[in-house]
């Protein structure tokens, strides 16, 4: 597995996941929607695959001694470790911008607790559908990006927008008493994505198995 991922990073990843993965530390700007992190972290993974795609990263990796279901882990991995590296190269920056801009972000949600769990989800949505569809083919790119990114786009919205309503200000809190009552959106998240991430592999392998590259 490690190898894999090495492989990945190595050889296959666009010097943008890098740039995607960092951009965790926007947490930091004053306001600022941070629903955007996330999608970085989405946008980066989708344009290593694009550029997977160019450099016949899929046919290269088919001549290695691996199986096609190892190509799909490997892809899986590297999408897990930018997403998650992602998220923690934010969590320092979150914390000091509670020290530094104690009065909270007019332009959205507060890079909270809620704020990592609907993270989760939101990678979760974009990471299914994403792998899902491409390896039905392992080069319709756009096509897989046009339906995740959309489902995507639609949950940070919400997540934004909810922050907003009279009803829902305890999403947009940093105190105690509310970061504890934002709890269980960052368990279900927790819960969430690495299921939908053994899900993608699993059917994203099935699939590939019948493609002829």
């Amino acid at each position: 597995m490690s190898k894999l991922l090495y492989k990945e990073l190595r050889l296959a990843a666009h010097p943008n996941l890098y740039v995607f993965t960092l951009l965790g530390a926007l947490v930091l700007v004053p306001a600022y929607p941070y629903g955007m992190v996330f999608m970085f972290g989405c946008l980066g993974p989708f344009i290593t695959m694009n550029y997977c795609r160019e450099t016949n990263d899929l046919y290269y990796s088919a001549l290695l001694p691996i199986g096609k279901r190892d190509i799909v882990k490997g892809k899986c991995l590297l999408f897990a470790a930018a997403q998650l590296g992602q998220v923690l190269i934010s969590l320092p920056f979150a914390f000091l911008r509670v020290r530094l801009l104690p009065m909270g972000n007019p332009a959205g949600i507060e890079a909270n607790v809620a704020f990592y769990g609907f993270g989760l989800i939101i990678y979760a949505i974009f990471n299914f559908i994403f792998l899902t569809e491409f390896f039905k083919s392992g080069f319709k790119v756009g096509t897989a990006f046009l339906l995740a990114i959309i489902p995507t786009f639609l949950a940070v919205l919400a997540m934004e927008v909810l922050s907003h309503i009279p009803a829902f200000a305890w999403l947009d809190s940093v105190q105690t008493a509310d970061l504890l009552r934002q709890l269980p959106i960052l368990l279900v998240g927790l819960a969430v994505y690495p299921a939908a991430m053994f899900a993608a592999f699993r059917i994203a392998a099935q699939r590939f198995e019948k493609v002829n590259l």
